[in-house]
């Protein structure tokens, strides 16, 4: 069973992630690159937003992907906190950092901005509007998760470093 706590941050993961399908999902599946290059077709612009697509579609894989197995783990009769906490581990891992750092480097966070009330998000390239508004809301959103996970950014592998040497 569940211990509370694991369960209360696993359901916010949940409603985190399906917030992100939410997002992503209908942008991609309505967006191509002919119509993010309409303004703007050079060659920059080009390469640009084919990286942000493919950003977007690494993303929307590996949230989907981690939505099932939490989906799976709030379902089960008989789950253990340790293997809701791998599946936390990963979202952290394999679905808040890609976020943060994308593979294209379209955009970077900048620290500095994050405690002044500013956007974190510093854009490469000059995006299009209907972009950056969702890169920024879903900048919102992971950097709420990523507070909330931040402990399975390391201690959760220092601890399963510990039950491993016993």
């Amino acid at each position: 069973m569940l211990s509370a706590n694991i369960r209360a941050i696993t359901e916010l993961t949940q409603k985190h992630l399906q917030s992100v399908v939410t997002i992503v999902e209908p942008f991609l599946n309505e967006t191509n690159l002919s119509m993010l290059t309409a303004h703007d077709s050079s060659e920059q612009a080009v390469v640009y937003y084919k990286g942000i697509l493919s950003d977007l579609r690494h993303l929307l894989v590996f949230t989907e992907v981690n939505l099932e197995k939490i989906w799976l783990i709030l379902h089960r009769q008989q789950v253990k906190d340790e293997q809701a906490n791998k599946v936390l581990y990963e979202v952290y891992h394999q679905v808040v950092n890609l976020f943060f750092y994308p593979t294209h480097e379209s955009y970077t966070e900048d620290g500095r901005y994050a405690y002044s009330g500013q956007d974190a998000i510093r854009f490469r390239y000059k995006p299009d509007k209907q972009v950056r508004q969702r890169i920024l809301h879903l900048a919102k959103l992971f950097e709420e998760l990523r507070d909330e996970l931040a402990y399975y950014e390391s201690d959760y592998l220092s601890e399963r470093r510990m039950q491993l040497q016993k």
